[in-house]
C-alpha cells in the first residue's frame, strides 16, 4: 500500500514538473516573440534618417522662436520655443535609447543646408514685424505637420509612428496659435505645405491634448 502510494505521488510530481515545464517554455516563446511584453523595433535606415532630420526640423522651430521672442517678447513664442525643446528631447531620447550618434550644433546652425537657408531667411523677415514673425511661426509649423506625415506614412515602427503622432499634434495646436496672431493683427495666413482643405480642418478644430 505504502509502494503504490509512492509511486502515485512520484507520478503525480513528475506530472506538476512537466506541466510546470510546459507552461515555462511557453512563456519564453512570448519573451521572444514579444507577444506579452514591449520591446525595442529595430530602426531601418529610414527611421534612422526620419529621427535625424526631424530632431533639426525641431531645432530649426526652437532657435527661431527663441530669436523672435528675444525680438518681439510675444508670448506665443516664449511658451512654443520650450515646447519646440520637448519635441527635441523626445526624438533625441530615441536616438540615444538607439546608440545612434547625432550632433546638434550650436543655435542658428544646421547640418542641413535647407534647413539652414530657411533659418537665414526667417532671421531676416523676422526682424521686419510682428506680423512677419507669426507668418514665420506658422510657415515652420505647416511644414512640419507634412514632414512629418510623410515620416509617418513611411515607417511601420509603432514607437516613432506614437512620438510622431505627438509632434504633429502638438504642431497643429502651435499653427492655431500663430494664426490666432496672425488674424488679431488684421491679417491671413495661406498655407505653404499643407493642402487647403487640410488646413482649413486643423484651424476649424479645438486645441488638442497630445500627452
Amino acid at each position: 500500500m505504502k509502494k503504490s502510494r509512492s509511486i502515485q505521488l512520484k507520478s503525480l510530481l513528475l506530472l506538476v514538473i512537466s506541466f510546470t515545464f510546459i507552461i515555462s517554455c511557453n512563456d519564453s516563446d512570448d519573451i521572444l516573440t514579444g507577444k506579452n511584453q514591449n520591446f525595442n523595433q529595430i530602426l531601418s535606415e529610414a527611421d534612422i534618417e526620419a529621427l535625424l532630420f526631424m530632431l533639426e526640423e525641431e531645432k530649426l522651430a526652437r532657435d527661431t522662436y527663441t530669436y523672435l521672442n528675444d525680438l518681439w517678447s510675444i508670448n506665443q513664442f516664449a511658451n512654443i520655443k520650450n515646447s519646440e525643446q520637448s519635441h527635441m528631447n523626445a526624438i533625441e531620447n530615441q536616438l540615444i535609447k538607439n546608440n545612434i550618434d547625432y550632433t546638434i550644433l550650436p543655435d542658428g546652425e544646421f547640418a542641413n543646408q535647407e534647413l539652414q537657408d530657411l533659418y537665414n531667411q526667417f532671421f531676416i523677415d523676422g526682424a521686419i514685424s510682428p506680423a512677419n514673425a507669426f507668418q514665420i511661426g506658422a510657415t515652420i509649423e505647416d511644414l512640419d505637420i507634412v514632414d512629418l506625415q510623410d515620416y509617418i506614412n513611411a515607417t511601420s515602427n509603432t514607437t516613432l509612428l506614437t512620438i510622431f503622432g505627438k509632434l504633429q499634434c502638438g504642431s497643429r495646436n502651435h499653427l492655431r496659435s500663430f494664426v490666432s496672431g496672425i488674424e488679431n493683427n488684421g491679417t491671413t495666413y495661406t498655407p505653404q505645405f499643407l493642402s487647403q482643405d487640410a488646413y482649413n480642418m486643423i484651424i476649424s478644430s479645438n486645441q488638442e491634448t497630445c500627452n
